[in-house]
């Protein structure tokens, strides 16, 4: 009998496959309308238009980024990549989250300087601008949310909602100075845009580095999984439990299991990776079975476990 019990289930390459094409669907919407809100912008002088062109444009390289992890999260495990390419996805987010705080750099720099020195706005052509990009961002984000939620995508949906956002804010704007005149609406409400952005991208880090230290997942107690598989039949104790997240469709779960009586193994397993399975979404398992029996007896006669002369 083996000293451990590895299993893993290899059904997410379909999933990520088609997480990819969606992500390389809504990179090309994305970026076709980023061109047409850029020229809107320059030539309207909004700074809402601009601001939303630059976050469109950071979105389309998000979204690639995510397209790109999708496929490296399709490809096998090897000697060197034991777990596979699963964690491309999770470094994908990450860097999308840092190019949103970026984006949110440069349009509060900008907005504080039209703030100080206002500049003129065509308020009718940023309202017809605006318009037509609030449709896209509202069509990226259906595209998206059709798709599986992994990691990536929501990391790419972050970007298109502020998108959408930065489109609402954009057509305010447009109204306002059409109406008014009062142009310091438009970098005011690119700094709110900016402020909302900067929150949710914020939330979206604190999930990815769980994943990168290796943290329990938020939605599951550990002392409640062990205390569970401690209730199937046959088990004495667990201990020296790990759980941590592969990706946002894998988590892992190590741990030593105390029997009474190792001959009762071939049963306990598969009760245990049922358990872990259905209960709390743990797939991958690496599960060391121990004497508890014997334990006992080692505490008692430290020498019961050295070899024979």
């Amino acid at each position: 009998m083996s000293g451990n019990h590895h299993h893993h289930d290899h059904s997410h390459g379909g999933h990520a496959h088609g997480s990819g094409r969606t992500l390389m669907l809504a990179v090309l919407v994305t970026i076709s309308f980023a061109v047409v809100e850029a020229v809107g912008g320059w030539l309207s002088g909004s700074l809402a238009l601009l601001s939303d062109a630059g976050h469109m444009v950071t979105d389309a390289s998000a979204l690639a980024i995510g397209a790109v992890a999708a496929w490296l999260a399709r490809r096998p495990a090897s000697r060197r990549m034991s777990f596979g390419f699963q964690r491309a996805e999770v470094l994908g987010a990450l860097l999308n989250t840092l190019l949103m705080g970026l984006v949110v750099v440069a349009v509060t720099v900008t907005a504080l300087r039209r703030l100080a020195e206002p500049v003129p706005v065509a308020g009718m052509m940023v309202m017809v601008v605006a318009a037509i990009g609030l449709g896209v961002n509202i069509l990226v984000a259906v595209i998206l949310l059709r798709g599986e939620q992994t990691m990536n995508v929501r990391g790419a949906l972050l970007h298109v909602f502020g998108d959408l956002l930065g489109s609402v804010a954009a057509l305010g704007a447009g109204v306002v100075i059409y109406f008014t005149g009062w142009t310091p609406i438009d970098p005011l409400l690119s700094l709110f845009v900016a402020g909302l952005i900067l929150v949710s991208a914020f939330r979206l880090l604190k999930e990815v580095l769980r994943v990168l230290m290796e943290a329990v997942p938020q939605d599951l107690d550990a002392v409640e999984v062990g205390a569970a598989m401690a209730d199937i039949e046959g088990v004495q104790t667990v201990h020296d439990m790990h759980i941590w997240t592969l990706s946002s469709r894998e988590r892992a779960l190590a741990a030593h299991v105390d029997l009474h009586g190792l001959e009762r193994w071939q049963e306990v397993l598969p009760r245990l990776q049922e358990l872990l399975r259905q209960r709390f979404g743990i797939t991958h398992t690496t599960l060391q079975p121990e004497d508890a029996t014997l334990r006992e007896a080692c505490r008692v006669d430290p020498a019961c476990g050295a070899p024979s002369r």
